[in-house]
């Protein structure tokens, strides 16, 4: 989960760059990449809540103790719960439109076309997809089934499982 958490802010940052998008905010992003998945792993998982916004209530949390001001952790809450969005409108939520595309692309491999190949295969041999494939996918479709109603489920609908195995960087 690690390197995905890596991954999937290097993206964003791929993607803001080939797309020339200015007005980031860098260390939210990264921030927000960094923690957007917590609340899958049993430490984290919240018993009625989504992953993604038990991942949000944990980054704030995070961000208190190292003395983000309210609204900022707000923020890096909202990245985090968009991600998982179908869309999030840049001009809504730029940071969160950019984690959405760039764990889209880290998933299932949607929009890998965005960056260079060149990009993408530096990054997958630093920071490796291992297992993720399996992980993701089984923490999800338990999520899927314990809490139907969430996000979770209409991935695993999607069909999460098989479209992991098919990424093209596997």
């Amino acid at each position: 989960m690690l390197n995905h958490t890596m991954r999937s802010w290097l993206w964003a940052e791929g993607i803001a760059s080939v797309r020339r998008i200015s007005g980031v905010d860098h260390e939210l992003l990264y921030v927000a990449s960094l923690l957007h998945d917590l609340g899958t792993v049993a430490e984290f998982d919240n018993h009625t809540l989504s992953y993604e916004e038990a991942a949000g209530h944990i980054s704030k949390v995070l961000t208190a103790g190292a003395g983000w001001a309210s609204a900022r952790r707000e923020r890096v809450a909202e990245v985090i719960i968009r991600h998982n969005w179908t869309s999030v409108d840049p001009g809504l939520d730029l940071e969160g439109h950019l984690l959405e595309l760039a764990t889209g692309l880290d998933i299932t491999g949607a929009g890998i076309d965005i960056l260079p190949q060149t990009f993408l295969q530096e990054v997958t041999e630093k920071y490796p997809r291992g297992s993720l494939a399996e992980e993701f996918s089984t923490c999800v479709t338990d999520q899927a089934r314990r809490k139907p109603d969430t996000a979770a489920q209409r991935l695993v609908s999607n069909g999460l499982a098989e479209r992991m195995r098919r990424h093209p960087l596997e």
